[in-house]
This record gives structure tokens, C-alpha cells and sequence, in this order.
């Protein structure tokens, strides 16, 4: 009896993963497929799943039409820029509200705690006039200012950090280190998981960001990828499969980079304590 009980509750696990995994990877299955088919039968009704006739043409149009390798570069570098800052002044600020001792820390972590519950699109308006007012609109300082520091990351690292024991950093005072030297030499060699995890969720919102670049470049050789591909939006009519072969462009990316840093990402999830 408890071995039949067993089998099916796992039934009814792996059931129930199933259905998850379809609701999750159906739409990007679904996309990719569609980014090889013809716009013929992508309009088709009822649709498609799989091909019925396969074809390049979509990717060939696409780089006809979208200068896809300027914008490419320029993404990948506001993307790479923003993961080092974050990178380094998160974790450095995360030091400080967890390891350091000084008037007014609570009030200031309460106040990072208050701005994860802020949504980005409220701050947009102050932002950007306070970029033009340094006369930073359409520049890559413009689009990349407002989050060298993000709450989140702040407060990812001041948790794993907060679990680490003082009696290291006790000790290397002890030995005559400075706060820069601790937190180089012994704090960021222990924070491999959380700031793998950081990156990549970074790396993740710096790559699909539209709406910020959108607004900050006013020219089109500031397009990042996203806004570049939006050109594909034609006031006449809509091309969906140049819409769906540049989607998997943006996507690819980040399939890859999740792939090489699965490990390090989960890991960081789960050593990332919350007190």
C-alpha cells in the first residue's frame, strides 16, 4: 500500500512539473519554431506548432532591415557595464549594511527595502529630467546612470553577507587590514553564488530593458536591440516573423549565459539567506 501510495504521488509530482514546464517553455518553443516558418503560415488560422515548411529567410530579412550587430554591440556593453557596477557597489554597499557599524543604517537599509517596493515606471519621470538636466539624453551614461546600484542587488548581497562569520573580519583587523582590504581580499572571494546570481539577473533586465532606452535615445544609432527591433512595428502592418527571428536573437543570449551559470545561479538562490 505505501509503495502504490507512493508511485502516485510521485504521478501526481512529475504531473504537476509537467504542466509547468509546458506553461513556461510553450510560448518559447512556440517561438522559435515560428521564427523559421513563413509570415504566411505564421498568420495562419488555426495555427501551426510545428513547421510545415522551414525556411531562413526571416533571420536574412531581419539583418537586411535592422542594423542587428551595432545594436548587438552597443547591448552588449550597456549590459556588461551595468553587471560590473552592480557587481562591485552592491556588494560593496551590502558590506556596509551588514558588517559595519554606523549612525543611521537601519533607517538607510528601510529605505532600500522601500524602494523594492517602488515601481520603476513611477521613478522614470524624475530620472530623466534629472538626465537632462546634465544634459546626458541620448548618450550611453544616460541610459546606463540610473541603475549602476539597484535595491535588489543591495539587498541580495547584505543578506549572504550578513552570514558570514565576524570572526574573519575580526581577525584581519586584528592583523592590521583596512576596510577595503577585507572586503577585497576575504569578503568577495566568499561571494561567488550571490554575485553569479546578481550578474546574471542584471545581465537579464540590462539586456530586455525597452523602455528606458527608448525614452533616453533619440536617435537611432543609440538603438539598443530592443528598441532597434521595434522599428519592425511598421505603422502599416506588423511583420510577425521578423518580429518572432529577432525575439530569438534577444533571447539567445541570455539561454546561453543562464546554461554556463545554472550552477552558480541556483546555489546563489539558495545560500542567499533572508532574516
Amino acid at each position: 500500500m505505501r509503495n502504490g501510495s507512493t508511485r502516485r504521488q510521485r504521478a501526481v509530482v512529475y504531473l504537476g512539473l509537467g504542466v509547468g514546464l509546458a506553461l513556461v517553455a510553450g510560448p518559447f518553443l512556440w517561438t522559435a519554431l515560428s521564427s523559421v516558418k513563413p509570415e504566411q503560415e505564421i498568420r495562419r488560422d488555426p495555427p501551426t506548432f510545428w513547421p510545415q515548411t522551414w525556411t531562413l529567410d526571416n533571420f536574412a530579412e531581419l539583418f537586411d532591415r535592422v542594423d542587428i550587430g551595432t545594436a548587438f554591440a552597443k547591448s552588449t556593453f550597456i549590459a556588461l557595464v551595468l553587471v560590473a557596477t552592480n557587481l562591485l557597489f552592491c556588494s560593496m554597499v551590502g558590506y556596509a549594511f551588514a558588517k559595519l557599524r554606523f549612525r543611521g543604517r537601519n533607517v538607510a537599509f528601510a529605505l532600500v527595502l522601500v524602494q523594492l517596493a517602488i515601481p520603476a515606471i513611477v521613478l522614470m519621470m524624475p530620472q530623466f529630467v534629472l538626465i537632462a538636466k546634465l544634459g546626458l539624453v541620448n548618450t550611453f551614461i544616460g541610459i546606463i546612470l540610473p541603475t549602476v546600484v539597484t535595491p535588489l542587488g543591495v539587498f541580495m548581497m547584505r543578506q549572504f553577507i550578513s552570514d558570514l562569520p565576524d570572526e574573519l573580519i575580526d581577525a584581519a583587523r586584528v592583523d592590521g587590514a583596512r576596510e577595503f582590504r577585507i572586503f577585497f581580499r576575504i569578503i568577495l572571494p566568499l561571494c561567488g553564488p550571490p554575485l553569479a546570481t546578481l550578474g546574471l539577473i542584471t545581465f537579464l533586465g540590462a539586456w530586455n530593458n525597452f523602455l528606458w532606452p527608448a525614452v533616453v535615445a533619440q536617435s537611432e544609432d543609440m538603438y539598443t536591440l530592443p528598441v532597434a527591433l521595434n522599428i519592425l512595428n511598421g505603422h502599416e502592418a506588423t511583420h510577425y516573423n521578423l518580429l518572432v527571428a529577432g525575439s530569438v536573437v534577444v533571447i539567445a543570449p541570455i539561454l546561453i549565459l543562464f546554461v554556463f551559470l545554472q550552477r552558480f545561479f541556483i546555489q546563489g538562490i539558495a545560500t542567499t539567506g533572508l532574516k
